[in-house]
């Protein structure tokens, strides 16, 4: 399933996938180990006011999406690069649900990819943090201008083939994990195995 796989990312304004919307995306379609299609856009927000808060983690500011692609034409071209590839994110719970709630609101639809998540595997594999920027850090990979989509998108390709080569990534295909102090994500696939994880710290000597 490796051999056909769409890495993507959103920037939104805020955490709320059902009422937070997506102010940036980006994807890269890979194919037999080859990017095939790279995708990044902008998305204007057409009802609401950009959070400063936003601005501040991302760079992106409200002049930058006053011109920016509409959400149904972006949400569309986004399908249409997906296809039927096993989609990937770090932090996969977040990202899949506003591609859900975007179809639902855009077309009545959802999706049925199978899906693998980094950040499940990075919390079985390693000790605390496992932010995207901490996995690029392990394994030597560059990461310029992190929570900007198409970084964050080629990070995570990096770091999934990596992850790969170490052991493999195909027994987390639709698994999900979640940490038990936040419990489940409100939504989340059909075909989604989700389990609750608990982070592992580092021991600190104390002799």
């Amino acid at each position: 399933m490796l051999n056909d796989v769409t890495i993507f990312d959103f920037e939104t304004t805020g955490l709320n996938a059902k009422e937070e919307r997506v102010i940036e995306m980006a994807a890269l379609r890979v194919i037999n180990g080859e990017i095939v299609t790279e995708f990044e856009t902008l998305v204007r927000l057409d009802d609401r006011e950009l959070p400063p808060k936003i601005t501040e983690i991302t760079g992106i500011r409200p002049e930058m999406l006053a011109g920016a692609m509409d959400e149904a034409i972006a949400f569309k071209i986004l399908r249409n690069i997906m296809g039927d590839s096993l989609l990937v994110a770090h932090n996969a719970a977040f990202d899949l649900q506003f591609l859900h709630w975007a179809m639902q609101r855009i077309g009545g639809k959802t999706f049925r990819n199978p899906f693998i998540d980094t950040l499940t595997i990075s919390r079985e594999r390693h000790v605390y943090p496992h932010k995207l920027s901490d996995m690029c850090e392990r394994y030597g990979i560059e990461l310029q201008g992190a929570h900007r989509a198409l970084n964050d998108v080629r990070a995570t390709w990096e770091l999934l083939m990596a992850l790969h080569l170490e052991d493999s990534v195909e027994p987390y295909i639709n698994r999900l994990g979640y940490l038990n102090k936040f419990g489940p994500p409100p939504w989340s696939p059909e075909h989604a195995i989700l389990f609750g994880t608990d982070n592992r710290y580092e021991e600190r000597n104390t002799g």
